[in-house]
């Protein structure tokens, strides 16, 4: 039996602020993935039925870490202590301790997720990033906030479309 997940409403199609209908979308994408995984198993949370082995809870992870990467790290150039907490081999499966559980990773997702908005909230669409999670030389080149959310968006946009199989595949359930 198929049961489908109802979208969350996308920002208001006369939205012409280049930062609201961008900080519209995150927030748009942030709802979808936590939607779609809302109501599966813990079994079904850890396990991947994909040859690449990810599962949808180190996906979870991922976006909590990429927030804290691009935006706390990279953009405001704050001192992170894990970083990369979501990968510990390189090119493996994203990382996942077996005493993590959803609500643990889903908590540090919503923190990671209000501290990206007082950000982008206190900064122009057209400002640098500070560091990039590290020491940038002067001339060298570094995004502007709205290259990272739009960064983001991307990246928001191709896991919740991973998130749409992998849930599909675990129950059946199909939604936007």
């Amino acid at each position: 039996m198929v049961h489908r997940i109802e979208p969350p409403p996308e920002p208001p199609v006369t939205l012409s602020d280049p930062s609201a209908l961008l900080t519209g979308y995150l927030d748009f994408y942030r709802d979808a993935v936590l939607r779609k995984l809302e109501g599966m198993s813990e079994a079904e949370l850890r396990n991947s039925r994909l040859p690449s082995g990810w599962a949808p809870l180190g996906l979870l992870k991922h976006l909590a870490y990429v927030e804290l990467r691009w935006l706390r790290w990279g953009f405001s150039g704050e001192p992170v202590e894990e970083p990369w907490g979501d990968v510990k081999v390189r090119h493996e499966p994203w990382h996942v301790e077996p005493t993590e559980t959803f609500d643990d990773i889903r908590t540090f997702f919503l923190e990671q997720c209000a501290r990206s908005r007082l950000i982008v909230a206190g900064a122009r669409l057209e400002d640098s990033a500070a560091t990039l999670g590290g020491h940038v030389p002067a001339d060298e080149d570094r995004p502007t906030l709205m290259w990272i959310l739009f960064h983001l968006l991307q990246e928001y946009a191709r896991h919740a479309g991973h998130l749409d199989v992998a849930r599909e595949l675990a129950d059946g359930t199909i939604g936007e």
